[in-house]
């Protein structure tokens, strides 16, 4: 009785190899590299409103939302529905879900049922007693059920099944870092094409005036006011204002492209939504988790984590494929000469035997695969410490990138109207004889890059905002539409 016990036991629990244990959250205190103010800078003009850091506040699931764009809002839901990034990731969790399952039929007997007919002829001399007398030709039919059973005895199957279900676990994640690498990607081209606009609009009213000057000039020409010099300056202004805008008109074209491309649509298909940083809206309170939060949030992290655990779990495999292997199995069956004799008195078989396996000598290949189970394991460890390190480094830099973007604006803002204050000035000068043609060119000059600039930073705000959901996870974790 103890030693049927203590089998019943080694039967049930056994499972050779390490158990696998989450690894512990980073002991880190805080996120960003330094002192996180509660707030950004502010700024005056459209963006420019301060930002409000929620420390522990979660990444709600449908985070966009809070740009308060409706057209944005359809572009993300239909990029959802129609990516084919994330179906052939929604694919592939499927298939790794299935093989998880399959993997659990090892667990249970295989019973296989058969039925064979063999007409053969034999010598006289060795004439079958199935045979009545001397025929020696014959059909031959046999109904078999074979039963085969592998106990577990060491947890070389468990462990196999614990590695399946920790690689669809991998797939899992995977099919959510999808998910928010694709709202990402969308809602940040979206920005990039209304930042385009923006600069577009603003570079043709640099068009419309540096025009509007050289209309000037050539009339101070005609007049006999200014030479022919004065007037090719502001001709080449004019010249170089122009040339800034195809390779913005080309940006915006790719823009476009590929919102269609992210949404499962051809670059010639309509897209509906057009985007201008007027109707995007600033987020004025930003989630910021704490680093215990952010290991469980981020898909990369989580992944990493399921793919050391399926590394643990292979170890095992490879230690129990060294030690013994029972197979028991059983066979039941009849045989006889007609398809109606086959289940009477005398015409049947059975047999019932098992197998212990030990194996001896496999020239090193089964020590070798359990040390490179091992090495695996170390390989899958190191690479989940770098993905933790790489998630910090992601939210720290993006914390800091929102900051600095909020003063940022707020000197473009400043230079901005110091370069329209500027060129109103000079011009005046200009009109009255008081400034020189080229005074006025580099006003001009200076006022185009302070409005290009002053867009591209209110872009930015926007741009490192979505950043920032995105290195805290996405909020795939509070989302339906993943399970």
């Amino acid at each position: 009785m103890p030693l049927a016990g203590a089998a019943a036991a080694l039967l049930a629990g056994c499972a050779v190899g390490p158990d696998f244990h989450a690894p512990a959250a980073p002991a880190a205190g805080a996120l960003a590299t330094a002192s996180l103010p509660a707030q950004t800078a502010d700024a005056p003009g459209p963006a420019g409103q301060a930002q409000h850091f929620a420390l522990g506040q979660a990444v709600t699931s449908r985070w966009w939302t809070a740009f308060g764009s409706p057209g944005l809002d359809a572009l993300v839901d239909g990029a959802l529905q129609a990516s084919p990034d994330l179906q052939a990731a929604e694919a592939a969790l499927r298939a790794a879900r299935e093989g998880a399952l399959a993997q659990r039929g090892g667990f249970w007997p295989t019973v296989d049922a058969s039925l064979a007919s063999t007409r053969q002829k034999t010598a006289g001399p060795l004439s079958s007693p199935l045979a009545d007398g001397d025929v020696t030709l014959y059909t031959l039919h046999t109904a078999q059920l074979s039963i085969g059973y592998t106990p577990d005895v060491f947890g070389g199957l468990r462990r196999q099944v614990e590695a399946q279900d920790a690689q669809a676990e991998v797939q899992r994640f995977q099919r959510e870092a999808v998910y928010t690498t694709l709202v990402a990607n969308v809602v940040g081209t979206a920005i990039q094409e209304a930042s385009l606009r923006a600069q577009i609009d603003a570079t043709r009213q640099l068009v419309d005036l540096a025009s509007r000057l050289l209309a000037a000039a050539e009339r101070q020409h005609a007049a006999g006011q200014i030479g022919g010099a004065d007037v090719a300056a502001q001709q080449s202004a004019l010249a170089q204002v122009q040339a800034t805008l195809p390779p913005l008109e080309k940006q915006l074209a790719a823009q476009r492209t590929r919102l269609a491309a992210l949404t499962g649509r051809l670059p010639g298909d309509p897209l509906p939504q057009q985007f201008a940083l007027d109707g995007l809206r600033l987020p004025a309170e930003l989630p910021v988790s704490l680093p215990s939060q952010l290991v469980q949030q981020r898909p990369d992290v989580r992944a990493a984590e399921a793919q050391l655990h399926a590394a643990a779990a292979q170890v095992g495999v490879a230690t129990a494929a060294r030690l013994p292997n029972i197979t028991l199995n059983a066979t039941l069956g009849s045989s006889a000469l007609g398809v109606s004799q086959l289940l009477r008195t005398g015409s049947g078989f059975w047999s019932v035997g098992g197998t212990l396996l030990q194996p001896v000598f496999h020239g090193g290949t089964l020590l070798h695969q359990q040390r490179a189970a091992q090495a695996n394991y170390e390989q899958a460890e190191a690479q989940y410490r770098s993905t933790v390190l790489t998630a910090f480094q992601n939210t720290a830099d993006t914390l800091q990138a929102i900051v600095s973007d909020a003063q940022t604006l707020r000197a473009t803002a400043a230079a901005q109207a110091a370069a329209q204050k500027s060129l109103d000035a000079v011009q005046r000068q200009r009109e009255l004889g008081a400034a020189a043609q080229a005074d006025l060119v580099l006003a001009q000059q200076n006022l185009q890059q302070a409005l290009l600039a002053a867009q591209q930073a209110r872009a930015a705000r926007l741009a490192d905002t979505v950043a920032l959901y995105q290195a805290l996870g996405g909020g795939w974790q509070t989302s339906a539409a993943l399970k």
